[in-house]
């Protein structure tokens, strides 16, 4: 039958569901690494992931993915059953994480439309020698041994019944939210779950793999199955699950006879009560069977009992629909979808069009005729306004994710760059749950990636040195994030050797970066530990897999200022570093000020904005080489002249004709002067085109209102 249906569209599903779950086994793994062994809830999530897994890879016919999921859940099949005292918990881990590995590069090929040709034959080798070191460990021991976990390929969907006394029989009843899509593969995987446990199978309707209308009958009508099995109603009920797909499961033991009956019982079909509740059913039942009292005999002559899972659906009258009986009315659940990342763009591009659009129209020039009455304008204005920006809100929200999955994958770096080192590392998260937008989270993982391995490689020293240095904790790497006006403070922090500021500058000295009319004691710590993110400034002597070639700090320093981002790094020798990425929340809108310098407008972002001043000519202070400065309150700020920065001239020279704006970053405060402020506006940031050559003190564009193009201003670089 595996020939007779197409995959295309199931492969989105098949994609988007393992994903989700090696995301999930990866952080359970994770989390009990530095634990003796996993924990009997572990163990069965695990053995059901791997038999998922399984499951979907045999129905798309991915038999590498197949093969590694299914000999990792005999292993798991093993633990869960026999309960071995004696298992290698670290090497155990390694296995896991290395078939989660090879399934991962395996979907990333398929997403690729790359051919799935992964070789799984040296992990499946390694997990067979480590299960059957388990067994031989545990029947030194004299346990019992384990039947095996046999795995049939889904050749055919109908097994041949094979009853015993043990057999029990069931019906069972699936109902599935509205909003599925493809219902009938998710009926599917449910029927290839529970193959795994039957004798004997049929479910209704039969054809659910190449008949597509199947999916709707089973949305309308549900999923009737029949299975023969010896087990208990438990352990069915495990198998299937409830999820995002399957709104209720319904499981009713029968007698053989009712079995064989299957789906059609006679002229006589027994009738649910559509306006009733299942458990208001089985209530009636119940009574029913307590107050009669009947000999034998006559239970024999009567006529099959109506049970609430015998499936046949009364008629209604003409002109209404058929419907289940359905539950007692609940809470609401709360249900998701996913879309694709391009149409969540394609949706924020077009409400920063509408932001600009709005602009424009209350902005026009016509508007300001003398006399003219715009009380109802002004009122639909004030709406418009107040819907875009609710409007904006919820876009923003929508594409904001948690930091959790970029976390883990660093705790996975951690893990293995450890065990490789030889290095006895402990890894904790700290606000692993904030929220920042998914464009951001693309451009910090490979930052967060060097940082971590450089805390790792650099910073936490062996556990020899740690010893011969007094250190009697363990080597510790914390991920931090929070949020702060706006911003994503995103901090690696190790208890280190810290930075060797002597070594550095002594490095600096040799590349010639150092001023040599300047002493090695007028250069502030900070300044000295920014050499490090220098293109091609190493202090590690030796090249090893991880560093020590002079790269990776100059890769963070150049993706994190790309989205507006910088980078502090803070030292203290023998106690270790703290790297903190200062990052904005969203690429997308910002909140800034316009103004003009000359005939043209600037935008520079609110959050950076000080004060404004205006300044006297007294208050100036003219250096001979040309640079200039201002005494306000006391303290003496470097001034630049924006016209001058960019060598226009038509600016205002005269500081009391213009507005000084007080900029701060870092700590760090420069007095930027402008002919004249705009007012506030919510600004769409467009990109600089490749074009044009890249300019200190820009970040982007945008689009005023009069359809004028400003220039968005970088305080970053302006400061710097």
């Amino acid at each position: 039958m595996a020939e007779e249906f197409s995959t295309d569209g199931m492969l989105d599903i098949y994609l988007f569901e393992n994903e989700q779950l090696l995301e999930q086994l990866q952080e359970m793994v994770l989390e009990q690494k530095d634990a003796d062994c996993f924990d009997e809830d572990s163990i069965n999530e695990i053995f059901r992931t791997m038999h998922t897994i399984k499951g979907s890879s045999g129905i798309m016919m991915f038999d590498n993915i197949t093969a590694v999921s299914h000999k990792l859940e005999d292993v798991f099949y093993y633990l869960r059953e026999s309960q071995p005292h004696h298992v290698p918990h670290l090497e155990l881990v390694e296995h896991v994480l290395e078939v989660q590995d090879f399934i991962s590069n395996e979907m990333e090929k398929i997403r690729n439309g790359d051919p799935v040709d992964g070789d799984a034959s040296g992990i499946i080798a390694d997990l067979d020698k480590f299960l059957e070191g388990l067994k031989k460990a545990e029947a030194g021991e004299g346990a019992e041994p384990v039947s095996e976990n046999v795995h049939e390929e889904p050749k055919q969907f109908y097994i041949a019944p094979v009853a015993t006394s043990a057999s029990r029989f069931f019906k069972i009843y699936l109902t599935f939210y509205p909003e599925t899509d493809m219902a009938n593969v998710h009926a599917y995987k449910t029927v290839y779950a529970l193959k795994e446990i039957a004798e004997d199978l049929l479910y209704s309707p039969e054809d659910i793999i190449s008949d597509e209308k199947s999916s709707e009958i089973i949305l309308e009508e549900g999923f009737k199955i029949l299975l023969q099995a010896q087990c208990s109603e438990e352990e069915i009920r495990n198998i299937i699950g409830l999820g995002y797909d399957i709104k209720k499961v319904d499981v009713f033991e029968c007698k053989a006879e009712e079995f064989l009956q299957g789906f059609d019982f006679g002229d006589q079909e027994p009738q649910i009560d559509l306006e009733s509740s299942v458990e208001d059913i089985e209530a009636r039942t119940q009574e029913q069977s307590e107050n009669k009292e009947e000999p034998k005999e006559e239970k024999k002559t009567e006529k099959p009992k109506i049970a609430p899972g015998d499936f046949v659906i009364k008629s209604k009258e003409p002109g209404k629909q058929k419907k289940l009986a359905k539950d007692k009315p609940k809470a609401e659940k709360a249900s998701f979808i996913s879309v694709n990342v391009s149409k969540m763009d394609q949706l924020m591009e077009l409400i920063g069009e509408l932001v600009i659009s709005e602009s424009v129209v209350l902005q026009n020039p016509d508007l300001k005729v003398p006399g003219l009455n715009l009380n109802s304008f002004n009122k639909a204005a004030a709406q418009l306004s107040k819907i875009s920006t609710d409007l904006q809100n919820v876009i923003m929200s929508m594409r904001m994710v948690p930091l959790t999955n970029t976390f883990q994958k660093m705790n996975r770096i951690v893990f293995d760059v450890s065990r490789k080192l030889g290095k006895d590392i402990e890894f904790e998260m700290v606000g692993e749950h904030t929220e920042v937008d998914k464009n951001i989270i693309e451009h910090i993982s490979d930052p967060l990636m060097h940082l971590v391995r450089n805390a790792v490689d650099h910073g936490i020293e062996t556990n020899t040195e740690r010893a011969e240095s007094g250190k009697t904790d363990k080597g510790k790497v914390i991920l931090s994030a929070r949020t702060e006006a706006g911003k994503v403070w995103i901090s690696v922090e190790d208890n280190g050797k810290g930075l060797d500021r002597e070594k550095i500058l002594a490095k600096a000295r040799k590349q010639g970066l150092l001023d040599e009319n300047k002493p090695d004691s007028a250069y502030t710590d900070k300044e000295v530990y920014q050499f490090i993110t220098l293109p091609g400034f190493s202090t590690n002597e030796q090249v090893t897999e991880y560093s020590g070639r002079g790269v990776g700090m100059d890769v963070v320093i150049q993706n994190i200022q790309q989205i507006g981002g910088a980078l502090d790094i803070e030292s203290e020798p023998g106690m270790g570093s703290i790297m903190s990425l200062k990052i904005p929340l969203t690429l997308a809108i910002i909140d800034g000020i316009v103004m003009e310098t000359g005939n043209s407008s600037f935008v520079l972002e609110t959050g950076v904005i000080k004060e404004f001043v205006r300044v006297k000519e007294d208050m100036m202070i003219h250096e001979p080489d040309g640079d200039e400065y201002i005494m306000i309150r006391g303290e003496c700020f470097p001034v630049i002249r924006l016209g001058k920065w960019y060598g226009m001239t038509d600016y205002r020279e005269d500081v009391e004709d213009g507005v000084m704006l007080i900029l701060e970053m870092e700590e760090k405060k420069i007095c930027l002067f402008v002919d004249k402020l705009i007012g506030e506006q919510e600004i769409v940031v467009k990109p600089i085109p490749s074009y044009i050559k890249k300019v200190k003190g820009l970040s982007g564009c945008t689009q005023l209102g009069d359809g004028s193009i400003a220039l968005i201003l970088d305080a970053a670089g302006l400061i710097e």
